[in-house]
């Protein structure tokens, strides 16, 4: 609780944070709101694949041409502004700097950063998930042996989640489950880019109009973004996916410790322990009341013995909502500030060296599945896309399937045909063996599977 005392204190001695953001999308922009106001933290630099992008995120949320009108990476060190840019790696090696954002969501490109990042002594925010779900658990152990932070990005929902798991875990409180809200319904799986702004409720012009992207807003829609934000909060708090996947079970906020108890309890679940996302919508389209679309959530129960009486007579005492047993309750937070928070992790790395959440095994993995029949010679079109979605297995699970991970699956032709329904296997595809993120996906294999 002394992130702003100790950033205060490095803005008092002139040893600002420095920062460099890959990535001037969505996440990042929200960021750069916050880090436009925030003294003691200085953004060396700024990189996207296109810098007219970055220069325009700058502007419109708040940063004037004298704060970012440095010609170089060296010149933004020497006169405390910003340089923008489309190298990516120079930025990782430039001088000063201590934090390295990826705000990509290109799996391959965010592993090279991670990887980079330890090179050259810097802490890694990932905010790029997509990563993360596919070899986060080497990226993080890689820079732990630095003596480096590897950190989730707090503000996204799979670092608040871990949050309210730790602190459960803290207090003496079992964790039952944990997860986030969302929209869905099981037709949902086969969205494509043409049909998602239908689910969203817009038009295709509104969308456009916003510059929405909808094979992005579609990996939300399908299933996609679910399972891989739930594997990195499995890998990184110890809880297991089902085996049969996300449920999405229907729940609102006061049923929360009623449904997601296990189902030997009189709740869905498969196991206790486990990650698992509830829907806003009922499965006859009607709207959840006090729906947790846009939250997280953790369930707990009272410790077995006389000890977990008393804390069950607690739950009731404080007014908390309880399932009819009375021994499991629920915590959630209805929102999440996404980018706007993000300087929590920055902070918690660089000040405390701590990560707001970091893989510590393999535990999720998310599997590529046709949402059609594949043929021969098509390429799939990776997530959110028209191709394939992501399924949520568990890791031991994914290896014995031989199962594509969804972050593998861009620009990969297939081999031989693959059903609609059907988990797509590494035999199913032509993949490089050469390939940087294969080749640490695969060494993440090795070293973590159990």
């Amino acid at each position: 609780m002394n992130l702003h005392h100790l950033l205060q204190k490095r803005c008092d001695d002139g040893r600002p944070v420095r920062v460099g953001l890959i990535g001037a999308g969505k996440f990042g922009s929200m960021f750069l709101a916050q880090a436009c106001g925030m003294p003691g933290l200085h953004l060396l630099g700024v990189t996207d694949l296109d810098p007219r992008r970055a220069k325009a995120a700058l502007e419109t949320t708040g940063w004037t041409d004298e704060r970012i009108g440095a010609k170089s990476l060296s010149e933004a060190l020497t006169r405390q502004t910003t340089c923008i840019t489309d190298d990516a790696m120079a930025l990782i090696a430039a001088d000063g700097l201590e934090v390295v954002i990826d705000a990509t969501g290109h799996p391959a490109a965010g592993i090279a950063h991670a990887r980079a990042a330890v090179r050259q002594g810097r802490h890694m925010v990932m905010v790029n998930v997509e990563a993360d779900a596919l070899a986060g658990p080497l990226l993080a152990a890689e820079a732990e042996a630095a003596g480096l932070v590897y950190s989730l990005a707090y503000g996204d929902q799979p670092a608040l989640i871990c949050e309210m798991v730790d602190w459960a875990r803290a207090a003496g409180l079992g964790v039952v489950a944990a997860g986030k809200g969302t929209k869905y319904m099981p037709s949902f799986h086969a969205s494509t880019p043409d049909t998602v702004w239908d689910h969203f409720g817009i038009s295709p012009e509104q969308a456009a109009t916003g510059g929405m992207n909808p094979q992005m807003f579609n990996s939300f829609d399908d299933g996609t973004k679910s399972a891989i934000e739930m594997a990195a909060v499995a890998n990184a708090t110890g809880l297991d996916p089902s085996p049969d996947g996300l449920a999405f079970p229907p729940c609102d906020v006061d049923e929360l410790a009623q449904v997601l108890k296990p189902a030997a309890a009189g709740g869905t679940l498969h196991h206790s322990g486990q990650v698992e996302v509830v829907s806003s919508l009922r499965r006859n389209g009607q709207d959840v009341e006090r729906d947790l679309r846009w939250g997280m959530y953790v369930v707990f129960e009272a410790p077995a013995g006389r000890s977990g009486d008393y804390t069950a007579r607690c739950f009731s005492e404080y007014g908390l909502i309880t399932d009819d047993s009375g021994r499991y309750s629920a915590m959630y937070k209805p929102y999440h500030l996404i980018g706007l928070e993000l300087g929590i992790s920055v902070l918690s790395a660089a000040l405390r060296r701590e990560p707001t959440g970091a893989p510590r095994g393999f535990r999720g993995d998310v599997a590529a599945v046709a949402k059609r029949d594949l043929s021969v010679g098509q390429n799939l079109d990776g997530e959110g896309g028209y191709a394939v979605w992501g399924k949520l297995m568990p890791a031991t699970q994914s290896l014995a399937a031989g199962a594509l991970p969804i972050g593998l699956a861009q620009n990969v032709g297939v081999t031989r045909p693959v059903a609609a329904g059907r988990v797509v296997t590494w035999d199913d595809v032509a993949l490089d063996p050469a390939t940087p993120a294969l080749v640490a996906r695969r060494e993440m294999e090795r070293r973590f599977a159990d």
